[in-house]
This record gives structure tokens, sequence and C-alpha cells, in this order.
């Protein structure tokens, strides 16, 4: 049997970097769909990415609450950061918790997923994980990541993300996997 993808698959004939520094790389690739018109698509490249669901006891989630210039907007997202070279995505996860907030993630993570937030024409990877417990040790070591550290109940983070109040994929999809996922039974995060 034949897969049908077979006749799907687009074929990248070579690709060369036009833009790259330590934030973003872009690339031009020279590619083929499946009806052979070939042709040069931009592709940006950015960092891999981890980020922190911390829930605690009261079904709460810690939230930065912050400005972001490039869609001049303020939100909630949860912790996260830049993987570094050699780093296990959930040790970034970790670190960036206790940096961003001041909160250690206690216990072993769980996995959530690992996903690429616009796939079409960004090379993006985020690995998510979720904690539920986690202790304060301190103050945040940057002062430039919030505006304002809060946990918010897990009740009203739809209503938030519905009103375009929580920024960016990084935050949306664990928040929607956790919320989907509560009474969902073994096979769920609970």
């Amino acid at each position: 049997m034949e897969d049908s993808r077979d006749g799907l698959v687009w074929h990248v004939h070579g690709r060369r970097t036009i833009y790259d520094n330590k934030w973003i790389k872009l690339d031009l690739v020279d590619v083929e769909p499946p009806d052979g018109n070939r042709f040069e698509h931009h592709v940006v490249r950015l960092h891999h990415v981890a980020v922190a669901l911390l829930v605690n006891e009261q079904d709460e989630v810690l939230t930065l609450w912050r400005y972001r210039f490039a869609v001049n907007q303020w939100g909630y997202e949860i912790i996260g950061g830049l993987v570094e070279e050699g780093e296990n995505p959930a040790v970034t996860a970790a670190r960036e918790a206790e940096e961003e907030t001041g909160w250690r993630p206690v216990g072993e993570p769980e996995h959530i997923a690992t996903f690429q937030p616009l796939p079409g024409m960004v090379d993006a990877p985020v690995n998510a994980y979720i904690w539920r417990q986690a202790e304060k040790v301190g103050e945040p070591t940057d002062a430039e990541e919030a505006a304002r550290i809060e946990w918010i109940p897990i009740g009203r983070m739809l209503d938030l993300i519905r009103r375009g109040e929580v920024l960016g994929s990084g935050a949306i999809v664990p928040l929607l996997f956790y919320l989907a996922s509560r009474n969902a039974g073994p096979s769920g995060v609970r």
C-alpha cells in the first residue's frame, strides 16, 4: 500500500543564509513542491525554547505580566527561555522559572509537548513541561522579565486567552493542553 504522503513531499535543493546573528537566522531555501514549480522560500530560524507551566495545589498557574514591544502589547506569559548549547530543555525550563520568578520547580517535570508555532515559514521548536510543585527560593534575578509575577486560577486562563491577554503560543499551547487534559483520566496530565 502506497503512503498517501509520498506524492506530497517538497524537495529542498539547497539553502543559503541571508542574515544570521545570535538571535535570528534567515535562510533562502530552494524548494520544489509536488507540482514541480521550483522557487526560493524564506525560512526564519529561531533558537530552541523551553517553557515551564507551574501549577500549585490551589490549581493556580504561575504567570508573568509583561510588555512585548514587537507586538506593542501587555499580556500574560508562562516562564520560558532559550535552550543553551548541550542543555536539556527540561533543565532550561526549570532554570528559567527560578531566574524569572524566584520560584524553583520541585520534582521531575512532565513533558507536555514539543511543537513548532509557525511551521510554514518559521523553525522555532518549543518544549513545554509541567511541574505541580514549586518553592519560593528568592527574588527574580532578571528584573526585566516581568512587571508582575502572579499565580492565576487555571479557571480564569481560558477567558484570558479568549480576550487576547495571554501572549504567544509558548504559553497558550501548554495552558490549553492542561485545561483539556485535567479530567482526561489516566492518560491525561492529572
